[in-house]
Formats: structure tokens, sequence, C-alpha cells
């Protein structure tokens, strides 16, 4: 159930592991979710755990899915890794490294710009939000309210 959120790294890629449990990053432009606009809701693959609205996707031309605002908090961290200081984003329960967040969104949304790795990312239509448990979560589609 979909309400249940707990981690389970079963049945993850090479790659979905190494995004989301090594801090890795796939290659620009090379995420299944990059240049993808349907209608649904983003969850973390580890877990199940909503995150993002579809409603709130939009093309930044980074390479990586981008986002203006999150369903639910993310857990924010300093992250020096590549010689400057980056604001990295995993999610609450399953710890996912799921990408970084900048300053240099969409300033009519906040201003923010989450970029996610398509990897630690799984799909659910808005057609299959209900029998998948995601009920809830359609308000944050149909209005794009956080």
């Amino acid at each position: 159930m979909a309400n249940e959120y707990k981690k389970n790294l079963e049945g993850l890629s090479e790659e979905e592991l190494h995004v989301t449990q090594d801090r890795g990053t796939e290659r620009p432009f090379s995420g299944k979710y990059d240049d993808f606009y349907k209608k649904g809701i983003y969850v973390d693959i580890a877990s199940g755990e909503p995150l993002f609205s579809s409603a709130h996707k939009y093309d930044a031309g980074c390479g990586w899915p981008s986002f203006s605002q999150p369903i639910a908090s993310l857990k924010e961290s300093d992250d020096f890794r590549i010689g400057q200081v980056r604001n990295e984003v995993t999610s609450k329960i399953a710890g996912s490294h799921l990408g970084h967040v900048f300053d240099d969104g969409p300033k009519e949304f906040g201003g923010l710009r989450y970029c996610i790795n398509s990897a630690a990312l799984n799909f659910i239509p808005y057609e299959e939000m209900d029998e998948k448990g995601y009920s809830d979560y359609k308000k944050y589609v149909e209005e794009g309210v956080k």
C-alpha cells in the first residue's frame, strides 16, 4: 500500500542504486523523465514516497527533470563534492539521493529549481493514482497545490 512507505531496494537497477544510495548522478539528457510531461506524480523509486507533481514540472534545459516545488518536504543538506557548495535533496523516508535544489527556478513559483535524477523517480500516471493508493495526492496534480 502506497501510504506505508518503506525503503525497498529489491528490483532496482544498477544505475538506480548508484544514484539513490551512492549519491550518483545520471548523465544529462539521458533520463527517462527529462523530456516527459504526462499528468501524474513522481515518487521515490526506493519507497513510493510522493515527491513531485507534474503540475510543477518544467523544462529548465539542464538535462534533468526540473520541478518548481515538491509535494512533501524533502531533506536538504550541503554537498561539497564538486568543490562548490550545492544543496542536496534526499527523500525523508528512504533517504534516497534525488538531486539538488537551486535558486534559479521560475520566480512566479518561488524561484526554486529542483533538479532531480530520473533514476531516483517512479512515475504514477494520474489515471492510476486511485488504484495505486495515491488518491490523496490527486489535488497536487489537479490544482498544483503545495
